[in-house]
């Protein structure tokens, strides 16, 4: 995860994190948006092990982490990071950027949220300690509604958060896991690796997985 030593580092990191089950085109194409509109120097992807918030039935971390890797193979200045699954137990963002910041104690630290997931941030662990290490940045995609639950309004020592527009990708992980174990392609909704790797290993086939 980190470079040479004495080697500087980088002024400006993105951090996205997810469940990634299964990554999609949407991540992607998100990841390389906000890369390009805030001149980030890298990009951390952030599989999560286990998230609080979700239930039961989420795919092994082993395959969501290598579907990740398959997504963003290729895209420079992109790190897909296994740190939250070899942390082992609940992950917490504050705890990974708390890592980070160790890392790159310099580094201006951007944490790239969906609209949806930036309105249940009083959800979580800690999430007034962790908006004041980072930079919020909410991604709306272009003709989405722009109104989402604000529950930061009143944290102390908290930058504003940014807004971002990023293309208008309607597909969800849901969706694909839905359409795999209704036997229906998934051509353009993940990349070709990302599709390879789910037949091969045959994950989504139950419906119980949607």
């Amino acid at each position: 995860m980190t470079g040479a030593p004495g080697a500087p580092g980088p002024a400006r990191v993105g951090i996205f994190g997810g469940s990634f089950d299964p990554p999609h085109i949407g991540h992607l194409l998100s990841v390389m948006d906000a890369m390009d509109a805030l001149a980030l120097d890298r990009v951390q992807v952030v599989p999560a092990g286990t998230q609080p918030l979700k239930g039961q039935g989420v795919t092994a971390a082993a395959d969501r982490l290598a579907m990740t890797q398959a997504c963003f193979a290729g895209v420079p200045r992109v790190v897909v990071d296994p740190i939250e699954i070899q942390r082992g137990g609940l992950s917490y963002m504050v705890d990974t950027v708390k890592e980070f910041r160790r890392q790159w104690p310099a580094a201006d630290l951007m944490l790239l949220l969906g609209a949806d997931a930036a309105s249940a941030l009083d959800r979580w662990h800690a999430p007034e300690r962790l908006l004041r290490e980072v930079q919020l940045i909410v991604l709306n995609r272009e003709g989405a509604g722009h109104e989402w639950a604000e529950p930061w309004r009143g944290w102390a020592d908290i930058r504003p958060p940014r807004r971002l527009a990023t293309r208008r990708v309607d597909v969800s992980s849901s969706e694909i896991r839905t359409r795999v174990a209704a036997g229906r392609p998934i051509n353009g909704f993940v990349p070709a690796s990302v599709a390879a790797y789910i037949a091969v290993s045959g994950l989504y086939l139950s419906r119980n997985a949607c």
